[in-house]
């Protein structure tokens, strides 16, 4: 929520500050990987995925070739996937639905919004032209702030029109974050009413 509220604005503006909180973030999907306590060799490949996407996005920053930009989005996609399944997968344990339970779907919804931000990045780099911005982004963070504010209105279905997608692929992808965005909560809070009627004590 800080990064999305507080970090990406401050990054439009262009105010630095991402370091620290990518490192604590990248550092809050380690332990959420540990935790989910599937096999060694699962956990570890987990693990190097994400130091490598935290490696490629720093370098990404400070050297902002093609090349590496495009890399960091493509690994930023694959950790926000693999951090939504481990989120998913420790929510859908076997207990009683809790307020724990509650803040991933939450938190599962968000990354979803991340997701698609960073697939979208990965479109207007490889096509460059692909949305069409009231204000043109001027740097790499202000891209990804602009792109992170376009997918949680796509993703909400608020749609203000001031960043739009042109180019085809964007515009499916961005449809499908629609669709994903009104079917995700329905299901999750159908599935955690069903956890929570097998939860309880028949009488």
């Amino acid at each position: 929520m800080v990064f999305i509220f507080v970090i990406l604005p401050l990054a439009e503006v262009g105010l630095p500050g991402r370091f620290v909180l990518d490192l604590v973030l990248v550092g809050l999907m380690v332990s959420g990987a540990l935790r989910i306590g599937t096999n060694r060799v699962t956990t570890t490949l987990a693990i190097i995925v994400l130091l490598t996407t935290l490696i490629a996005l720093w370098a990404s920053l400070a050297h902002p070739t093609p090349f590496l930009q495009r890399l960091s989005s493509s690994l930023l996609i694959v950790a926000f996937l693999l951090y939504i399944r481990i989120v998913l997968l420790v929510m859908f344990r076997h207990g009683p639905v809790t307020w724990s339970r509650i803040q991933g779907g939450v938190s599962a919804y968000v990354f979803l919004g991340l997701v698609w931000a960073s697939a979208y990045q990965l479109i207007e780099q490889l096509h460059p032209g692909s949305f069409r911005f009231v204000s043109r982004p001027e740097s790499v963070e202000q891209l990804s702030a602009k792109l992170a504010y376009f997918s949680f209105a796509t993703l909400t279905t608020v749609g203000f029109g001031d960043v739009a997608a042109v180019q085809p692929f964007a515009r499916s992808l961005a449809t499908a974050e629609a669709i994903v965005g009104q079917l995700f909560p329905a299901i999750l809070i159908g599935a955690l009413v069903g956890m929570a009627m097998q939860s309880h004590p028949k009488s």
